[in-house]
């Protein structure tokens, strides 16, 4: 759909880390909230992290203390920091986008991290 493109995938080593970038087409605003998802191969997609407008946070058990999910409305870009990474988080990452006033909900392409041991 062109809604949300992530970028800043890629090969990084143990322990080190990586920043996800996700640019919004248009007003970041109209989403209510938004988040970061991972899928490892074979398995299902699963909630990492998310941001709601007013900017309140949450994330997986897994990844709190590690990773750091922002939103800049002036870019219209969402990022996710990732701090200490490990083999087992290698997955495609994706973002999200809802509005759920127009029942809408939208994902970008996705961009691949691995973590090398």
């Amino acid at each position: 759909q062109g809604q949300l493109t992530e970028s800043g995938g890629g090969l990084v080593q143990f322990g080190g880390s990586l920043k996800l970038s996700c640019v919004a087409s248009g007003n970041i605003r109209r989403f209510t909230d938004m988040a970061w998802y991972r899928q490892a191969p074979g398995k299902e997609r699963v909630l990492v992290a998310g941001i709601t407008r007013r900017g309140t946070t949450n994330y997986v058990d897994s990844v709190k203390g590690r990773f750091i999910i922002s939103r800049d409305d002036a870019t219209n870009t969402l990022y996710l920091q990732m701090n200490s990474l490990k083999p087992e988080e290698t997955a495609v990452y994706y973002c999200n986008g809802k509005r759920p006033a127009i029942e809408a909900d939208y994902w970008g392409q996705g961009t691949q991290v691995t973590v090398s041991s």
